[in-house]
């Protein structure tokens, strides 16, 4: 990812992560916020103007790339999330290296589209069908690395362990593909790969049905070792919680505590079906959570107790999951929403705190700890609302992070920068101009 040596931002608003300030110049050199100065009122000269709120840029800290190809079909009819299972299955057997990178690309730049800057990508799509190793066996990531960089973003591709169907079974055919038999034979390919400007490496635990009790310290100790983020699907249905009770007599939850596995740099994701001791463990060793509202009431998942667990000490992060739709201020604004709903009371989180979950905090839950934010010294990873569309036009400047959280959409994005380079121009993108038809295309290759 190559960045221009210097430039200056003008930001007719910019959110300082508590308030609006209008009129504030961002500095920009190598990449890095170098000054960022507020009151001025006038663009200054051969400044690039980005007319608008300017956000921080925004970290989708839960991402399935090839999920999006499901869109519009998973929603036909009626079924559960083991029946949308089989679905997201067939379409998995169907991929790739240069299908995946294809459709990644393509999935990657509607991200940039919608203001998300960097993603966390939860990869557990290793092998080829059938298992065969690929001679690269890391072929399926580094496409997806691969797709991000010509889209213009930052991944951290978290590497994710996959090793069974259920806890005491084998990986079912569609499966095979996605293990590589054992803990320390994962850990052996994740090895091979390395941190780059635009990439961070990480981990995943994909469930506790999916890596049998024994492997998960290996997963752990590797990620501690290398102080990168080890995030891990939690709870997300209550047939997980049973079998998990019914194989080690514990809640998912305890059962990753007893292993080793929460702590920090841990993020579970999702988190929804939580008993008050869950919520206490998880708060108490400061895990993350990562919420995925949009996919979480596709799939009839459930509301999971978010505002508990941030009280608790648990850090919330959002992400889009499934891709039913690529849109974070959708997840900040649901998030709110549905607590809503569940407890008929307004006003859990202000528009500040959602929005920092969508930035800052999600960028810490995938390694980025140096970007979030626009103050000095932060990566230049920058995302501005427009303030004039139908959407948005009325309420006042200083009320732009009610109005970005609660009225706008990915479609009001104009600008996306990362590290300093205009990579979302006007509502157009620079890297991959033909997005729409790319995506197309893309799931195109895919359908049976």
């Amino acid at each position: 990812m190559t960045h221009p040596h210097t430039q200056t931002y003008w930001l007719e608003h910019a959110w300082l992560d508590s308030f609006v300030e209008p009129g504030v110049a961002v500095e920009v050199a190598d990449g890095r916020i170098a000054a960022v100065r507020t009151g001025i009122e006038s663009p200054p000269h051969g400044s690039e103007i980005l007319r608008g709120l300017t956000l921080p840029g925004l970290a989708n800290a839960h991402s399935h790339c090839f999920h999006r190809a499901l869109r519009g079909t998973v929603q036909v009819g009626s079924g559960t999330f083991w029946t949308w299972r089989e679905v997201m299955y067939a379409t998995a057997d169907r991929l790739t290296p240069d299908t995946y990178r294809a459709l990644a690309r393509a999935v990657y730049a509607e991200m940039a589209l919608a203001g998300i800057t960097c993603v966390g990508e939860f990869h557990y799509v290793h092998h080829a069908a059938g298992g065969t190793r690929y001679a690269d066996p890391n072929a399926m990531g580094e496409a997806l690395t691969d797709a991000a960089a010509e889209a213009g973003i930052r991944i951290t591709l978290l590497d994710t362990a996959y090793l069974s169907s259920g806890f005491g079974q084998p990986p079912n055919t569609h499966q095979l593909r996605f293990s590589d038999g054992n803990a320390d034979a994962w850990a052996e390919r994740c090895s091979v790969l390395k941190d780059r400007d635009h990439l961070r490496i990480g981990a995943a635990i994909h469930s506790v049905r999916a890596v049998p009790a024994r492997e998960l310290a290996t997963v752990a100790r590797w990620a501690e070792e290398r102080r990168a983020p080890l995030h891990v699907h939690l709870s997300e249905q209550t047939a997980e919680n049973d079998a998990c009770r019914a194989a080690h007599g514990c809640t998912p939850t305890r059962l990753l505590a007893d292993h080793g596995v929460l702590g920090p740099r841990t993020t579970g994701v999702h988190n929804t079906h939580l008993t008050d001791e869950d919520i206490a463990l998880l708060g108490d060793s400061r895990t993350g959570t990562c919420m995925c509202p949009t996919t979480e009431r596709d799939l009839a998942d459930g509301i999971g107790p978010a505002a508990a667990l941030q009280k608790a000490g648990s850090p919330l992060s959002l992400g889009s999951d499934s891709h039913a739709v690529i849109d974070l201020l959708e997840e900040a604004r649901a998030m709110e929403l549905n607590e809503r709903l569940r407890t008929r009371t307004r006003g859990h989180w202000t528009a500040a705190a959602l929005l920092r979950a969508a930035s800052a905090d999600g960028h810490a839950a995938l390694g980025w700890d140096d970007t979030g934010t626009i103050e000095t010294g932060a990566l230049a990873d920058l995302t501005t609302i427009a303030l004039d569309s139908v959407r948005t036009a009325g309420p006042l400047p200083r009320l732009g992070a009610e109005t970005a959280v609660f009225a706008a959409s990915a479609a009001d994005v104009r600008h996306t920068i990362v590290g300093g380079r205009h990579v979302v121009r006007d509502g157009a993108h620079t890297l991959v101009p033909d997005a729409p038809q790319a995506l197309a295309q893309a799931v195109e290759a895919l359908r049976a």
